[in-house]
């Protein structure tokens, strides 16, 4: 007995008719219906598993756009409102100027100078939605003025601004700052 490999002849024969490919069946009848083949069981599964990945696509492709749509939202209310600190950055500067306006000069020209760059700076702060909130002769409100002090007085109704002692200012809907204000105290009531 010859070996080849380290294996007898038999062994080799043994082997050989394991991975022989069976008979074809060519005398069974053909009408028949037979088993689905283990190839076409995976090829049903592999189907399965497709239409399910796909459906998974479908749903994160719908979360992925909602989520972009609600991050196009946060980055437009961003850009609102982004220009808020600079404005209030600007705020001191627009104080000053109305400080420099109620001062008496006899500089004429001076004073006009100074009046016309005020009105450039509104101009300008008006145009990024800056509004002043209007105090003097109004009732007090918390949410837009902060009183600074309760002056006794019977010439004004009872939580009138008598003073605007530092203007508020809003952007578009949002408080930047409150008004610093007198309110009135009618000692009667």
């Amino acid at each position: 007995m010859g070996k080849s490999n380290g294996r007898s002849e038999a062994e080799n024969l043994t082997l050989d008719a394991e991975r022989e490919l069976p008979a074809s069946a060519g005398g069974a009848d053909e009408g028949t219906m037979a088993e689905p083949s283990p190839a076409e069981t995976d090829l049903q599964k592999l189907k399965a598993e497709r239409d399910s990945l796909l459906d998974r696509l479908a749903r994160m492709q719908a979360e992925f756009e909602n989520v972009r749509r609600r991050n196009l939202k946060e980055q437009q209310d961003f850009r609102d409102y982004a220009a808020a600190d600079t404005i209030k950055s600007l705020l001191p500067v627009l104080d000053s100027f109305e400080r420099a306006l109620d001062a008496r000069m006899d500089a004429a020209e001076f004073r006009n100078g100074v009046d016309l760059i005020y009105k450039q700076l509104q101009s300008a702060l008006a145009k990024l939605s800056l509004q002043p909130i209007a105090a003097k002769g109004e009732t007090f409100n918390p949410h837009l003025h902060e009183a600074i002090e309760m002056v006794e007085t019977s010439e004004a109704p009872d939580h009138q601004v008598i003073e605007d002692l530092q203007r508020g200012y809003k952007l578009k809907d949002r408080l930047l700052r409150p008004a610093m204000v007198k309110v009135a105290k009618n000692p009667g009531r």
